[in-house]
């Protein structure tokens, strides 16, 4: 092993990449529903690493962590400003239980056990399932007034306390939010958000898989029946939504208005419902074919930029909206829907019916995959300046440091970016890349250089560390569900949902809409997600800040 050991402390970047693609291949790992996913396993396999003596510079990690956090805060940030509204701060309550429960459980467990700053800060991180915690606490130690090698193990602290809770608390919340707590409001899960899912005017099928006999069609029609009868009589008519997307007369093509009168020979192009258009013939005529080009439409995604308001209010006449989603989740498509600025919603119709909805809604996902560095190096710049300003409260220094101050910076410079979309261009999937590839290194980085302190913590606090996990999992979940449901009466799916949101846990919610079948619960996910992913990293600084000071 001598010359593996010599290549990787020579070359330290070859490490990394080997910790991201073993890491992430270990993350692929599943039991039943429990995944560790990408990120715990980079860190396992980086503690394993630097035990061979690997690290990384500082700068890299510090660099890392800037990115993410900023790629985070910018595509949260529509999400985020759109709930602060009287409907998305009551499902956000949950999220403020979570993050006061947490910092009030670690700072008891800190001063019952006198567990160093390190420890109690990788036990919120962990027991939160939320890694931007273990950037802004291990920051946030750095800026304390100790000597370089005592912050240094206290970092290390962080990182393998995180490790240890992070898996128990996995473990728990996919238990809890598809399991548990059902059974403690005594309701059948899948049964209810069937249920809850009619009632928003939705349907049962798979929203997985692709219809055999897809719900928007197009169909051509010689006019026979309905000659002498308006556009508008003929699509009122019909049982269902549809339009007349084209007229063809004698060589020509009309305008088909709603106040054309169609004549007998004219071959009309009509898209709409399936169900709209199966007795078609017996009102217009017979069905013709023709060339595709003849009957084309244009299909676009729309980034919502209106108030919050019902999917039925965005609905008009020549226009089909064949999806709904947030943040990068698929919503349930029902006329009760809440549409959320932020939302991506799928346009199908003419040109120019396309165009009309298009303003009417929000503005056209940019087609452009070039990202506007300009605007992403003053926001993350901005965002530095402003995570070095602190604040003394006695002797208590409390700052955002790095991460809290490119947060916001993000959140503020993503909601900009959805209201004026001529500037600061940051294409969905290269802020994703962005996201994912900074976490990682900075989470590889931290791995490596914690290695040599993982031994001595985990014999130390080896037997509260799980308990620590799920107690810390347990308790502000158990406080939201009797919340949401005896105060606020949140629907038992949509609260499951919010559950698995308020602990930021993708693996919760995957299990939980297994489940239930459908994405109702991701009503409620969304909502505290957004919330909770920009609550949580924060309060890592303010807790070393506490115990630190």
């Amino acid at each position: 092993m001598d010359w593996v050991r010599d290549l990787l402390q020579a070359t330290p970047e070859i490490a990394l990449f080997v910790c991201l693609a073993l890491g992430y291949l270990v993350g692929k790992l599943r039991v039943g529903p429990i995944q560790l996913g990408g990120i715990c396993g980079t860190l396992i396999v980086a503690l394993v690493v630097g035990l061979l003596g690997v690290s990384l510079n500082d700068q890299v990690r510090t660099i890392a962590f800037a990115l993410f956090i900023f790629a985070l805060g910018f595509s949260g940030g529509p999400q985020f400003f759109a709930n602060l509204n009287r409907s998305g701060l009551k499902l956000g309550v949950l999220s403020l239980v979570e993050a006061v429960t947490v910092v009030a459980l670690v700072l008891t467990l800190a001063s019952a056990l006198d567990l160093d700053v390190g420890t109690a800060t990788g036990i919120l991180a962990g027991a939160a399932t939320e890694s931007a915690v273990v950037g802004t606490a291990t920051e946030a130690i750095g800026k304390l007034d100790l000597p370089s090698q005592t912050a240094a193990a206290l970092q290390g602290n962080v990182a393998t306390a995180y490790t240890v809770c992070y898996l128990f608390g996995l473990i728990t919340i996919v238990l809890f939010t598809s399991g548990l707590a059902p059974a403690l409001m005594k309701v059948n899960l899948r049964d209810s958000s069937r249920a809850l899912l009619h009632k928003l005017g939705g349907d049962d099928a798979d929203e997985n898989t692709t219809p055999a006999l897809p719900g928007l069609v197009g169909r051509a029609y010689q006019v026979d029946q309905a000659a002498g009868r308006t556009v508008a009589e003929v699509e009122r008519s019909l049982p269902g939504q549809a339009t007349v997307q084209r007229v063809s007369r004698d060589g020509s093509d009309p305008t088909p208005g709603p106040d054309l009168v169609l004549a007998a020979g004219d071959v009309i192009v009509v898209v709409g419902e399936r169900a709209a258009l199966v007795e078609a013939e017996n009102v217009i005529g017979v069905e013709r074919t023709l060339p595709e080009n003849k009957a084309a439409l244009e299909t676009r995604e729309v980034v919502m930029t209106a108030p919050e308001q019902p999917l039925k209010a965005l609905r008009s006449h020549g226009v089909f909206l064949t999806s709904l989603s947030r943040s990068e989740h698929r919503m349930p498509l029902t006329d009760s829907t809440p549409v959320k600025r932020g939302d991506v919603l799928t346009v199908v119709g003419s040109p120019s019916d396309v165009e009309d909805a298009t303003k009417r809604i929000g503005y056209a996902v940019p087609r452009t995959i070039t990202t506007d560095f300009v605007y992403l190096g003053l926001g993350v710049t901005l965002g530095m300046l402003i995570g070095k300003l602190t604040l003394h409260l006695g002797s208590v220094p409390l700052s955002l440091g790095t991460g809290g101050g490119a947060l916001l910076s993000g959140l503020v410079f993503g909601w900009f970016r959805s209201r004026h979309r001529a500037v600061g261009s940051f294409p969905p999937a290269a802020a994703t890349l962005t996201k994912d590839l900074g976490l990682a290194t900075f989470i590889a980085a931290t791995g490596l250089a914690a290695a040599p302190q993982a031994g001595p913590l985990l014999k130390q606090y080896g037997a509260l560390l799980p308990f620590a996990g799920i107690g810390m999992v347990l308790i502000p979940a158990l406080l939201s569900l009797y919340l949401g449901r005896r105060l606020l009466k949140i629907e038992p799916p949509i609260l499951v949902g919010a559950i698995a949101g308020q602990q930021c846990s993708t693996p919760a919610i995957s299990a939980v809409t297994g489940v239930t079948g459908n994405s109702v619960p991701l009503i409620g996910y969304t909502v505290t997600y957004a919330i909770s992913s920009i609550l949580l990293p924060l309060t890592g600084p303010i807790v070393v800040g506490l115990i630190g000071g």
